[in-house]
């Protein structure tokens, strides 16, 4: 079934759809109270589907009891008096997000969003995770908010006491509570439903807002995003845990790379005071991708930008794990870039191609700082308009020739939904890549899918939450890629999914390995400034994707 049909489906049309009584998340159990059914979930032709090994014990040591999926390894053996307690802390952490006090970055759109649904489910199909699950309830965006509507209502307004009397609200426990912080993580926080409902209703961030509360009230977080993200990136200066002196050898190691690939003996400037811009990038392009970060450097010295690198800790990995589950871990890193470009005397901080970057440093910080705070008053903005005036300049000779490949451009949430950057990358692609050979994906802009690696998906490893990822996380946006290649797929000639985000490119290559989309398709996938590098005429060619696989 083509994901057009599979989208358009009638939802009378599917076979035994879940219709959950909320009273049911309240009942202690270890048995899971849903699961995917692989006859209804999203199929692709000639992808063979992923299989579910999840070891029998692990129903009995973690607490798998929403779905059969977690991606929180602290065995669940809490006793009854812990239990309560963790329902007072609960409670509390969801009196303090309504409390300006506590939660001046994003309350009013959180209590608008929370006090306004009109319960039209219109959200639920423009959901890509409540798609690919063959429409299982507990996916559709407003169900987890829903949850803590009927909370918050039954502890914090009148009316809901009154119902509660009535025994008609769901009871507060601690196995609701607990299958609710699984429900925040069956989110990417993509924010495609609130493009879609009728009054702006942003689910995408009650579920980041629940995050916080389990973050900040009860210790609850992925190990990936909190231990191995923001505590790593605090103590050893990034989360990939590569300390200053390892980014002072991997730009020395670069610019010998760069020498031997192009003859060009560039140098990587690193705590230049003054500059135009401080780049800031995610460090593992450094460690795992480094040719992205060589494309960069050329492409900034063909031209003449006054840029400068940091080797201050945090100031070289622009990575901040706090936007998907904790302002306060947000804002210990988010303020310490900004200390590191305010010492150096930069006038702009310019973010590389990391969508969850350009979030924290173009919108999320204007709601954290001060419009008084010095800091406050560096400039922070995207590569791509950057990119795009480059190009058009004309001081770069491009052949387009030299991308001789099929394309198709990924949106990344954070860049295109999130901050309104379509067009950039679009006019740059149309002056570096060969006539017709563009195929835009459908839907594509704005309307974009997530690539189902959104707010930690894509790292978040622990037990068996990467079967899920791959089962239903990816299902839409790999669905997306084989049907826009669709009429080339038999070709042998390589078919790139160009993305400007980090963390889009670590899911799309996710879906490479799992899916053999390169041995048998010929499907990889790369930056866009990669591609621009590629193009330029002084230089030999830059990408070898038989060796980049």
């Amino acid at each position: 079934m083509s994901l057009c049909n599979f989208i358009r489906q009638e939802l009378e049309e599917k076979n035994g759809e879940d219709k959950v009584c909320f009273k049911e998340l309240s009942k202690p159990g270890k048995e899971p109270l849903f699961k995917l059914e692989e006859k209804e979930m999203l199929k692709i032709p000639g992808i063979e589907e992923v299989k579910d090994q999840t070891p029998e014990n692990w129903y009995q040591t973690y607490n798998l009891s929403l779905d059969g999926y977690s991606m929180f390894p602290q065995p669940d053996t809490i006793s009854e008096e812990d239990k309560v307690e963790i329902v007072k802390r609960f409670l509390n952490g969801l009196e303090k997000l309504l409390n300006p006090k506590f939660n001046w970055t994003f309350i009013r759109p959180f209590k608008l969003s929370l006090e306004n649904c009109v319960r039209c489910n219109t959200c639920a199909e423009a959901c890509h995770l409540y798609l690919a699950s063959g429409r299982k309830e507990i996916y559709r965006p407003n169900f987890r908010s829903e949850i803590l509507r009927k909370i918050y209502e039954k502890h914090f307004t009148l009316t809901g006491k009154l119902n509660a009397l009535l025994g008609e609200e769901i009871d507060i426990t601690y196995d609701l509570i607990r299958r609710l912080f699984e429900l925040a993580y069956r989110c990417t926080l993509c924010r495609r439903c609130v493009l879609y409902c009728p009054i702006g209703v942003d689910n995408g961030l009650i579920a980041r807002e629940l995050r916080k509360l389990f973050s900040q009230e009860l210790g609850w977080a992925p190990p990936e995003v909190h231990q191995k993200g923001t505590r790593l990136h605090l103590k050893a200066g990034s989360s990939t845990g590569m300390n200053p002196q390892g980014i002072r050898d991997t730009i020395a190691f670069l610019e010998e790379e760069i020498a031997e690939k192009t003859g060009k003996k560039i140098k990587i400037p690193v705590d230049k005071k003054g500059a135009e811009y401080l780049f800031i990038h995610n460090a593992g392009e450094y460690i795992s991708w480094p040719d992205h970060m060589e494309a960069f450097f050329l492409l900034f010295d063909a031209v003449g930008i006054n840029y400068t690198l940091s080797s201050e800790p945090l100031g070289y990995d622009g990575v901040n794990y706090g936007a998907w589950y904790d302002d306060v871990e947000l804002a210990r890193i988010a303020v310490n870039h900004l200390k590191i470009a305010h010492s150096l005397g930069v006038k702009k901080i310019l973010v590389g191609e990391c969508g969850h970057a350009h979030k924290v440093f173009c919108v999320v910080l204007d709601r954290l700082l001060p419009a008084s705070s010095p800091l406050a008053e560096i400039k922070r903005e995207s590569c791509l308009p950057l990119v795009w005036e480059i190009v058009k300049s004309g001081k770069l000779k491009l052949d387009p020739s030299r991308n001789d490949f099929y394309f198709t451009l990924h949106d990344s949430c954070n860049i295109v939904r999130l901050m309104g950057i379509v067009r950039p990358q679009r006019e740059v692609l149309n002056r570096i890549v060969p006539q017709g050979r563009i195929k835009e994906m459908n839907p594509n802009g704005v309307k974009n899918y997530c690539c189902g690696g959104g707010s930690g998906f894509a790292i978040m490893g622990s037990l068996n939450f990467p079967t899920f990822r791959k089962k239903v996380g990816i299902k839409v946006k790999l669905c997306q890629i084989m049907e826009t290649f669709q009429d080339v797929l038999k070709e042998d000639k390589i078919k790139l999914v160009v993305a400007t985000c980090s963390n889009c490119k670590g899911t799309i290559r996710e879906m490479e390995h799992t899916y053999h989309l390169f041995e048998k398709y010929k499907i990889t996938h790369c930056g866009l400034v990669d591609l621009v590098v590629n193009a330029m005429t002084d230089i030999p060619p830059f990408l070898n994707f038989e060796e980049m696989i």
